[in-house]
């Protein structure tokens, strides 16, 4: 168990780090726009049948988080690709694994969408390059907060599936506020973070089902995947945010399931 622990860990020590970019500036993005190529190393297209269907995170070699909503029976008709910039064109740096299991959380819900998180393991493991890297995770809800996190952003080819990779910065919206009745009315669990602008336009209609919320921390220069995108209400509407499973909240479930499987071969 410790030689797993040590190198689980170690696995962890080069996450959230973006070799061909620099970290965000200080302006503001406002809407969506082409992300630079190898912007976001960590982020996959989850494809059925060669088809983008879903985002997803590299959390390791071995893992990709994504959305419970995102699969419920394809698993042999599931690949994921890594270091996309064009969906329809892998290109050079791209790596192509297909899944061997799938670990949805046991408390997902379909219906109010509380735990919608999902875990894929690789047939293979991926190679780290400079266009393919794994995020960072908060390891508590504490932790979240101290990082104290100055730029969010979400990512993906969109729900009118943009050819090259997309980002959109967005901010981070207090739950009581977003649940507020003129809001989502108390839809919205202590699982769940709600991240957008309150006036609409920027939301995860940019980014994916199952693509990560990430933010940056200054302190540790490096991104951290806040939420798994989950539902919203139509695309970029006032006071509708896109809505998140916080994963801090699963930082324990994360970990007991990536170390469980640890390959030391």
């Amino acid at each position: 168990l410790p030689i797993i622990i040590i190198a689980f860990y170690a696995t962890l020590e080069g996450c959230g780090r973006r070799p061909l970019v620099g970290p965000p500036g200080m302006s503001r993005i406002v809407g969506g726009r082409e992300a630079l190529e190898g912007a976001w190393p960590w982020q996959v297209s989850i494809q059925i049948n060669s088809k983008h269907h879903c985002g997803g995170t590299i959390l390791d070699p071995h893992w990709v988080l994504t959305a419970s909503h995102c699969f419920h029976k394809y698993l042999s008709y599931v690949r994921v690709v890594a270091g996309l910039h064009m969906w329809s064109d892998p290109g050079a740096h791209s790596q192509i694994r297909s899944i061997s299991e799938m670990k949805v959380h046991e408390d997902y819900d379909d219906f109010t969408s509380d735990s919608d998180i999902m875990l894929l393991r690789l047939s293979s493991p991926f190679k780290f390059t400079d266009h393919v890297q794994p995020a960072c995770t908060p390891y508590s809800v504490t932790h979240e907060v101290i990082l104290n996190f100055t730029h969010c952003f979400i990512t993906g080819w969109g729900s009118r599936l943009m050819s090259n990779l997309q980002e959109a910065e967005v901010e981070l919206i207090d739950q009581r506020r977003c649940n507020q009745l003129s809001w989502y009315g108390g839809f919205i669990t202590e699982n769940m973070l709600c991240a957008g602008l309150e006036s609409g336009a920027a939301d995860s209609c940019q980014g994916d089902s199952g693509g990560a919320l990430q933010c940056y921390s200054e302190s540790d220069d490096r991104f951290y995947v806040v939420g798994v995108t989950s539902f919203g209400e139509e695309c970029g509407l006032p006071r509708r945010p896109g809505v998140y499973s916080r994963i801090s909240r699963f930082a324990d479930w994360l970990k007991a399931v990536q170390t469980s499987y640890f390959d030391l071969s």
